[in-house]
């Protein structure tokens, strides 16, 4: 009897979105503390596209730290945000059965193949989907919505009442990030382009400052938090308006790690852990109204070549997504 098989978009190699092809492939089986996942929809977020091209999450894709190894995992199944049903369930499994949606981001920062038909993930990095998200919706949520909270809350330890500026706002971790800081109680400066104001006032932001004609550095009293989607010379511009004992909390890889310019505030690097208990609480804010991921575009899988075409584009406002199932 042949072996399942799925489709599946590869990349062959590191290159462009042009390598992009929809493929047959084999379909993955749970191990123990796993389960099968019939995918609905796949989240599309920058990482898949700075991998693909050979940097973002290359030299982890094998399991090696090192990313001189990295190429060696092409060709490789793109993706790590997934929504969809437990299709079966290995051997441990209690948590979840079939028929189950579920929702997360998988395996990373290894390769976990989302853009795919079917996609194995362990357990511990799954929650049950939201019951007011569509699928799409429910994909555009996890990496992005992660993100946020552990840079906000778990390395920026974010308090009520405490003022936070996020910029590139209206994106992917941006638009999630203004909506959960305003929920737990900050006072949000949402730094954006002129058509994006009204949008991030709507998610919840006290203040919004157009980045195309004003320095925000300049327009601003001191706050406790910046989250940083931009870094470069935006990091340390972001340095200059934080308080003594503040943090500047900077998601571009490419300077994350660079040392604070400052010593009275604080700059740890957020590198993004699946968690399905975070995923848990992200889905409470969802039931409670206070949060929604935005869904800027819906393609069908055979377009993911056309998705890493925007995403690479910038501009985009709230996540992309890749449907999957019918």
């Amino acid at each position: 009897m042949p072996a399942p098989t799925m489709q599946a978009i590869v990349a062959p190699a590191p290159g462009g979105p042009e390598t992009l092809e929809l493929r047959e492939v084999p379909r993955p089986t749970p191990g123990p503390g796993e389960v099968l996942i019939r995918v609905a929809a796949a989240g599309v977020n920058p990482v898949d596209a700075k991998t693909r091209g050979g940097a973002g999450a290359t030299g982890f894709l094998g399991g090696s730290p090192t990313p001189e190894d990295g190429a060696g995992a092409f060709p490789w199944i793109p993706g790590w945000d997934v929504a969809g049903t437990v299709a079966e369930a290995g051997y441990g499994v209690a948590r979840f059965a079939p028929g189950d949606r579920v929702f997360g981001t998988i395996g990373f920062p290894r390769a976990a193949g989302a853009y795919a038909e079917y996609a194995v993930a362990h357990v511990s990095q799954l929650s049950r989907s939201p019951r007011s998200l569509s699928d799409e919706e429910t994909a555009a949520l996890p990496l992005g919505g992660l993100t946020a909270w552990q840079a906000l809350v778990d390395a920026g330890g974010l308090e009520t009442n405490q003022r936070v500026v996020i910029t590139a706002a209206s994106g992917g971790v941006g638009h999630l990030a203004v909506q959960i800081a305003a929920d737990l109680g900050a006072h949000v400066i949402a730094v954006g382009s002129t058509a994006n104001l009204g949008y991030l006032r709507g998610l919840g932001a006290h203040e919004v400052i157009d980045r195309t004609t004003t320095d925000y550095a300049q327009a601003i009293e001191p706050v406790d938090l910046v989250l940083d989607g931009i870094g470069g010379a935006e990091r340390t511009r972001a340095f200059s308006v934080v308080r003594p004992g503040g943090a500047v909390l900077t998601l571009p890889s490419a300077s994350a790690g660079d040392p604070p310019p400052r010593d009275d505030v604080r700059g740890p690097r957020v590198f993004i852990a699946p968690d399905g208990l975070e995923l848990q609480l992200l889905t409470g804010s969802v039931e409670r109204g206070a949060l929604r991921p935005t869904v800027a575009e819906v393609l069908p899988l055979a377009d993911a070549a056309r998705a890493h075409e925007l995403i690479e584009g910038g501009a985009v406002r709230g996540k992309l997504v890749l449907r999957v199932g019918d």
